[in-house]
């Protein structure tokens, strides 16, 4: 799939989640939201964004938007995530990774010159038309929660 960009539809997705959960784009509709990728649970930089994102939720949910995580990781590691660090966002799996493919976030990627496929870290935030109104790519965590909130106060206005 091409890479989305600004003003696409986003691309339509159902999945699983913590708690026995699901969550989809049409239950997501009316409302922005952002969709936050991350290679992997339990992991150091995905822990980071992760607590980052959970303790700014009050101020995501004041501007009336949700925060889901996506991974390929089942709900029953996302529930053992959560647990482990007192996460309180919704974390959803798409396990066999076509939502990913969707958004263009299963990507090839090289670690000590060794080639493979896995998921790149990047944040969609998502309009109440459920437009893609900002991307961000090779996300670095430092930071970035604290501008994807900006970006939501400014689109929420």
């Amino acid at each position: 799939m091409s890479e989305l960009t600004l003003d696409d539809p986003a691309p339509d997705f159902d999945l699983p989640t913590d708690g026995g959960g699901r969550v989809s784009l049409a239950t997501l509709k009316g409302k922005p939201f952002v969709l936050y990728f991350y290679p992997k649970d339990d992991t150091s930089g995905c822990t980071s964004e992760a607590k980052a994102f959970s303790e700014m939720k009050a101020q995501f949910e004041a501007v009336g938007s949700k925060v889901i995580g996506v991974s390929r990781d089942g709900p029953n590691s996302h529930d053992k995530f959560k647990a482990k660090y007192d996460l309180t966002i919704t974390l959803a799996s798409d396990e066999d990774g076509t939502m990913l493919e969707r958004y263009g976030v299963w990507v090839e990627k090289s670690m000590y010159g060794r080639k493979y496929m896995g998921i790149e870290r990047a944040t969609f935030l998502i309009g109440a038309d459920g437009s893609v109104k900002q991307v961000w790519r090779k996300v670095k965590v430092p930071g970035h929660v604290d501008a994807v909130l900006k970006a939501m106060r400014a689109l929420a206005g």
